[in-house]
């Protein structure tokens, strides 16, 4: 596949994955029970960011496919996640959180921020990735100190949130 093909393809790709996922948070399926849902996802997002931190240090230490495996589970696992995240809202009632005083602003706070850079993270990823395919290791380097830091903050906040809104779940 082409450069130019390929940076088309995750453009569009960006851009449809929080159209899509809006859309769909207006979708409700009845019927389904997917409540267990968030602590799995919620755990997929700590993993994520685990592994993140493993990749980063295999880089570090020279080993390129270890880190070469480990960014291509955490692709994995995001899209895993997203899956899930939607499934859940499609077949559950939002969950208000019911906190008090300050610590409800820090959470819309970590919570805005989180949903804000996770839609960002989407290009930043693939293109990182993409820059890597192709063999542009000096551009993938750049690209990577902006990517890394927003999605290890994303995968993050995905956990902080959920312990932070989960006990106002019904």
């Amino acid at each position: 596949m082409s450069k130019q093909l390929m940076n088309r393809l995750i453009t569009v790709v960006s851009i449809l994955i929080p159209v899509v996922v809006a859309v769909l948070f207006r979708v409700k399926v009845e019927g389904y029970d997917f409540s267990f849902l968030p602590p799995i996802y919620a755990t997929i997002n700590g993993l994520t960011a685990f592994l993140l931190l493993v990749a980063l240090w295999a880089i570090k230490n020279g080993n390129r496919k270890l880190h070469e495996n480990i960014m291509k589970t955490c692709i994995g696992l995001s899209l895993l996640f997203l899956v899930m995240y939607v499934a859940y809202h499609m077949t559950s009632d939002s969950t208000t959180y019911g906190g008090e005083g300050v610590i409800k602003y820090v959470y819309y706070f970590i919570l805005i921020t989180h949903i804000i850079l996770s839609i960002g993270v989407v290009p930043l990823v693939l293109f990182t990735y993409a820059r890597a395919y192709n063999g542009d290791f000096a551009n993938h380097k750049k690209l990577a100190r902006i990517t890394f830091p927003i999605w290890l903050y994303v995968a993050a906040t995905g956990v902080i949130v959920y312990l932070m809104i989960s006990p106002f779940y019904k």
